[in-house]
């Protein structure tokens, strides 16, 4: 590999994966392991290093999500995934908000503990099919309505790679919705601080101890690099070269794929 140096794998004692792009590319046959990478997490397990998934995932509860990941191979369990909608709803209740949902069906069950009755506020996931006109009004015509409207957004992706193409986020609803009703989101998820630090706090290890390995060069890479992490860039899931061009994020690397990044990763140990 003709890497600039291995110096950035030097020091590390913990990694955050990605899950979409990285781990499996999703799709409606329940989606496809990239090559390599169920045998790269066995390897990280096996060499002590700690092991945390940093996922945007919401369009599954973190049991049928986790439940999925191991039909596909990958030995993980409930406790190593941080995930949106758990965060959300700690959020949620810190701040006696009653949500109005625009999230996919499969979520649901995830939000079971809150008072829904007389919302006064939208959380915003990514609702695939349930994104029609109709939705996207109702959840206006709420905000609207609000004398100060609370939108949250369970991420704030562009697209995300199924196995038959690209696929609309959270993110391009998110921002239909603030530019309707002139107000800003608050983002629950990657690239926020607050969800990168719960993820490493769950990992416990220190960011600079720790790498982040994701496809997204903004909400994976550029978020885990704010929280003073180093993070590198698959050339997988949604990567497209001209990610290697990105005005404001660098990355700490590129590597092909996952299982490349444990190799070099494992011989600095």
């Amino acid at each position: 590999a003709a890497m600039a140096g291995w110096g950035w794998a030097r020091a590390v004692r913990g990694l955050l994966l990605d899950v979409s792009g990285v781990l499996y590319d999703s799709g409606a046959d329940g989606g496809v392991p990239i090559a390599g990478s169920a045998e790269a997490v066995r390897r990280i397990k096996a060499s002590g290093l700690k092991l945390q998934l940093c996922t945007n995932e919401t369009q599954a509860t973190r049991e049928n999500f986790v439940r999925k990941l191991r039909g596909l191979g990958f030995d993980i369990s409930v406790a190593e995934v941080t995930a949106p909608a758990p965060a959300a709803c700690r959020l949620l209740k810190e701040r006696g908000l009653r949500p109005h949902l625009l999230v996919h069906d499969d979520l649901v069950p995830e939000f079971a503990e809150l008072d829904k009755m007389n919302p006064n506020c939208v959380v915003l996931g990514d609702a695939a099919e349930n994104f029609t006109y109709a939705n996207l009004n109702e959840a206006f015509r709420l905000l609207i309505g609000m004398e100060k409207p609370v939108l949250i957004s369970l991420g704030k992706g562009r697209y995300y790679k199924e196995t038959d193409g690209l696929k609309l986020d959270v993110g391009a609803y998110m921002k239909a919705l603030e530019y309707a009703c002139d107000i800003q989101a608050e983002v629950v998820g990657k690239p926020s601080k607050r969800f990168f630090e719960s993820a490493l706090a769950e990992l416990g290890v220190p960011p600079e101890q720790a790498i982040m390995i994701g496809d997204d060069i903004v909400n994976d890479v550029g978020g885990a690099q704010q929280c003073g992490m180093r993070a590198l860039q698959v050339r997988t899931g949604k990567y497209r070269p001209s990610d290697e061009n990105h005005p404001e994020v660098k990355p700490d690397a590129y590597v092909n794929n996952l299982a490349e990044a444990v190799d070099i990763i494992l011989q600095q140990l």
